[in-house]
């Protein structure tokens, strides 16, 4: 089949190096790429936002699936143009995008489903906001409704800093995504990622993951994009996976559809393993980033079947999604200066050289481009160094083996990624 694959991050680098791999993918192209995904396929210039440009590009090159990585077009609705163009596209239409797009409308979803989450109210102006900060203890956490590239995430330990929050958000810090802004009660526990794919009808778990959201060692500093990742997240257990699948996945999945607005696509939750079991404490709908990268590593399927498969409604006919034993890990190099302004146009060198330190290493390309041939930092972050290992710890060291073989002065990484895991596998030995 011939596959258009849209963005142009670590994810895509990721999904782009296993649809290629796929014996039943014959043409592979991405828009726009990266020089990481320009080595698994063929580049194009398309503008996401111009839905016609892209259902003639797929038209004139006879594509048969489109596999559409990022949010934003997703919430935009590029993938019901598509699909009125007679196109198969991996990821949800509009309407059900809005679990990822509006962080109300899920959380009204739950309510409605009787899903496990936190305890929240919506607000709409800044008064309205202040008015309701006195029924949350502290900390509250205080989200922007939109989407707002993994950032619009604060938790308050005090009211000043909830307010000045709320201040943030309604000010415009954020753009359209603060116009709603959601207070939320804390949840105590561990959070994990939980991955399903469905056609709107069945469901198939696609693994675990846990990602390090702050930007230093120790979980210390701002919230980003993500700084790191592992899989499989062993705290959330077999009989946690099922009851997150029970409880909180189909229920979505089921309600969605019962309310004519049918999900296809990857369900992305992110769950706080309470002491009353796992609640949601979000859905994306996609892959997540840098999770994707260690989910593709751990992938023993045809990847292009198996998104094909979810496009055309045909999930049922599948068994469960082979998973390899294999631990994966991932570190993030990201330009200095990142969550904030990052300091672009620095210099990589030793991909090759990192990628020969053990097997199973690999380096995805994030923000890369090439200036004049030469690789250099053209994004926050920027690269993800990624491993396999028999164990966490393993994979850990392989990483980190990596990270020290390359090249790339004006970058920085966290040097604890999978700390969690690998205590409780000293602990366990």
């Amino acid at each position: 089949m011939n596959i258009l694959l849209l963005g142009s991050g670590g994810r895509e680098h990721a999904l782009s190096w296993k649809l290629a791999q796929s014996p039943t993918c014959e043409k592979l192209f991405a828009a726009p790429g990266n020089p990481g995904i320009a080595e698994c396929a063929t580049l194009v210039k398309l503008d996401a936002t111009d839905h016609d440009a892209v259902a003639a590009f797929c038209a004139v090159q006879a594509i048969d699936l489109v596999v559409i990585g990022p949010e934003a077009p997703l919430v935009d609705g590029l993938a019901d143009a598509l699909r009125a163009a007679g196109v198969a596209v991996f990821g949800p239409n509009k309407a059900a995008a809005q679990l990822e797009g509006s962080k109300g409308f899920t959380k009204d979803l739950c309510a409605r489903a009787n899903i496990p989450t936190a305890g929240y109210v919506r607000t709409t102006s800044l008064e309205q906001a202040r008015a309701a900060l006195p029924r949350f203890s502290l900390p509250v956490v205080i989200k922007a409704d939109g989407l707002a590239a993994g950032k619009g995430v604060i938790i308050a330990e005090t009211h000043n800093q909830a307010d000045e929050a709320l201040v943030d958000m309604f000010s415009g810090s954020f753009g359209a995504a603060g116009a709603e802004v959601v207070l939320e009660e804390f949840m105590t526990g561990e959070e994990a990622s939980f991955f399903a794919l469905t056609d709107g009808t069945d469901i198939l778990a696609f693994g675990s993951a846990q990602d390090h959201k702050r930007v230093g060692d120790g979980d210390t500093g701002p919230n980003t994009g993500g700084m790191g990742a592992y899989s499989p997240a062993r705290v959330l257990t077999p009989e946690l996976e099922r009851e997150a699948m029970e409880r909180i996945i189909r229920p979505t999945v089921d309600t969605m559809r019962a309310e004519g607005m049918p999900y296809s696509g990857v369900l992305y939750a992110g769950l706080m393993l309470t002491p009353e079991g796992p609640k949601l404490v979000e859905y994306n709908a996609r892959f997540g980033d840098p999770e994707c990268q260690v989910l593709m590593m751990r992938l023993e399927e045809d990847l292009a079947e198996l998104l094909m498969d979810v496009a055309t409604g045909r999930l049922g006919e599948r068994g469960a999604v082979t998973m390899a034993e294999d631990c994966a890990l991932t570190v993030v190099m990201a330009a200095k200066g990142y969550p904030g302004t990052p300091d672009k146009g620095g210099a990589i060198s030793g991909i090759d050289a990192a990628e020969g330190t053990a097997p199973g290493i690999k380096v995805f390309h994030a923000g890369t481009a090439l200036a004049d041939g030469a690789l250099v930092a053209s994004g926050g972050r920027v690269l993800n160094v990624t491993a396999l290992g028999a164990s966490i710890a393993q994979a850990q060291v392989r990483a980190y083996a990596a990270v020290d073989a390359l090249s790339f002065p004006s970058g920085f990484c966290r040097r604890d990624i999978g700390w969690r895991e690998v205590e409780r596998e000293q602990d366990a030995a």
